[in-house]
């Protein structure tokens, strides 16, 4: 039996080649891991013999030869095929064993140039990989270190591989150079943002308990290619598995913690934010976000962006919270949070932005929506059209600004001295959005005295603004650009308040 062995990825190739020899294998090889395999001791027919041609290109042209293609494709119940390899003195291929070139890492790693990524794109790695994937019912295609023992393991046991398992790897084999070839798709096709044909490809990160309820099976993907994802860079510490409804809490929770340099504590709820608020300490933000609502804070997802002490470990763990995620934790703090066990507690320590040129997706019948990432973090355009806001009213104004556009449409948020006292997510109607959040600051014993609201996009009628007006709302910020601005400005201007228009709408359905 004769296996071809040729990785980039040379971790755990020496054991795996070893034990191919021991079960009598004979190991063909080429460039670093020939040399590898023959400084470890382990016998290797380099490939030139095997082909009776030189390397070319610069290691270019080195397996893409009819005696290995030959070797690999052949069909050993096809009497023509056996006839051809002897004709031409062409030896079957059993076992082909290959992982690609790092194209994804070299194209994404800062400062790559073109011709660096270029040259980090495989050619005769993924041909033997599909020629062997192709022909799995005759051939073994091992794509990844983690299926060596699998692969040893059933030939020590019954001395071949089992069809099953070859279809298995054959799968993954292909799937391997389907991610691959669209990573590099993906890269050519940077310069236009929405090309004629999408190449998309996810690497499984993990399992997940269940989806959004319990009968529904889930996983979590990374995008192949992109160089930040929302679980690199983090450790958990503490508590059960992430599930999939805390990893979508936990995308939205971050979203709005990242806008702000100030301590800040940002809690949400079914992928909308609850409570918000900015002090001067951390343990401040804490406070002041759990009051904003604390009843809908239960069962929460909270992000933190300063390290949690001791005091304010403790008190997190008075509530019920599912995941609490920060940039780090005295031994103190994790003591109280590791005392609930079902705690899950995330540590990470790198604040980051959205990866350049991001696209969102949504799946719909058959396909999928794109966009451009909704991901501006700059302070908006502020344009006063009625009254004069104060200082400190502008300072709330764009701390309310900045949690709304986070809030599902149609989203109101209400909020005072950098706290969110009331917020209204999702509603058809944008009156019943202000009802809503006006409701949740009366019920939670918020002075609505002063306070600002921010809506996602206009009023088309003056109704809203009114309500909050009424209530006590004396600072308005929203896009502007209805038909009846006229309207709601001259409401505004007759309660002796303050609005500005931003002149940009942010939706997030």
């Amino acid at each position: 039996m004769r296996a071809l062995l040729s990785v980039w990825d040379k971790a755990g190739i020496e054991s795996f080649a070893a034990g191919l020899v021991d079960l009598g294998w004979e190991i063909v090889s080429s460039g670093g891991t020939a040399r590898r395999l023959a400084a470890d001791g382990i016998p290797v027919l380099p490939v030139e013999l095997v082909t009776g041609a030189p390397e070319l290109l610069g290691h270019r042209v080195v397996t893409l030869h009819p005696k290995i293609h030959g070797g690999i494709l052949a069909r050993r119940d096809v009497p023509e095929d056996l006839l051809e390899l002897a004709q031409h003195g062409i030896e079957p291929i059993d076992l082909v064993c290959v992982n690609l070139y790092p194209f994804a890492s070299v194209a994404g790693r800062p400062g790559a140039t073109e011709a660096e990524a270029v040259e980090a794109i495989d050619v005769g790695g993924p041909a033997m990989l599909r020629a062997a994937a192709k022909n799995f019912a005759h051939v073994v295609a091992v794509c990844r270190p983690e299926q060596y023992e699998v692969v040893l393991d059933e030939l020590r046991a019954r001395g071949s591989i089992s069809l099953e398992l070859r279809r298995s790897l054959a799968s993954e084999a292909f799937a391997t150079t389907a991610s691959y070839d669209a990573a590099i798709a993906r890269w050519f096709g940077e310069a236009e943002e929405f090309p004629e044909t999408l190449t998309l490809a996810f690497d499984k990160v993990t399992d997940l308990p269940y989806g959004e309820n319990p009968h529904q099976r889930a996983a979590y993907y990374r995008e192949v290619g992109a160089r930040r994802h929302l679980l690199s860079g983090v450790d958990q510490l503490g508590g059960r598995a992430l599930s999939y409804n805390n990893l979508a809490d936990l995308e939205g929770a971050r979203r709005v913690a990242r806008q702000f340099e100030a301590p800040t504590v940002v809690i949400v709820k079914h992928a909308n934010p609850c409570g918000v608020a900015s002090a001067d300490t951390i343990e401040e933000a804490y406070a002041r976000a759990l009051a904003a609502d604390p009843v809908s804070a239960f069962g929460c997802v909270l992000v933190a962006n300063r390290p949690v002490t001791g005091p304010l470990g403790a008190r997190i763990a008075e509530h019920f919270v599912e995941v609490v995620e920060a940039p780090g934790y005295d031994e103190e703090a994790l003591a109280a949070l590791r005392a609930k066990p079902a705690l899950r507690i995330l540590r990470e320590e790198e604040r980051r932005a959205d990866t350049p040129g991001e696209l969102d997706y949504r799946r719909v019948l058959g396909g999928l929506l794109v966009q451009e990432r909704d991901a501006d973090l700059a302070p908006p355009p502020l344009e006063p059209v009625a009254g004069s806001p104060t200082e400190r009213q502008l300072d709330d104004l764009v701390f309310a600004w900045q949690v709304c556009r986070h809030v599902a449409s149609n989203a109101i948020v209400i909020a005072r001295d950098r706290q969110t006292i009331g917020i209204g997510a999702g509603q058809m109607s944008r009156v019943d959005a202000v009802r809503i959040a006006l409701e949740k600051a009366r019920e939670h014993g918020h002075d609505l005295r002063g306070a600002v609201l921010a809506s996602d996009a206009f009023f088309p009628f003056a109704d809203g603004p009114r309500l909050a007006l009424e209530a006590g709302v004396a600072a308005i910020i929203q896009p502007g650009g209805s038909k009846r601005d006229a309207e709601v400005v001259a409401a505004v201007e007759a309660a002796g308040a303050a609005m500005v228009f931003t002149g940009r709408r942010h939706f997030r359905h």
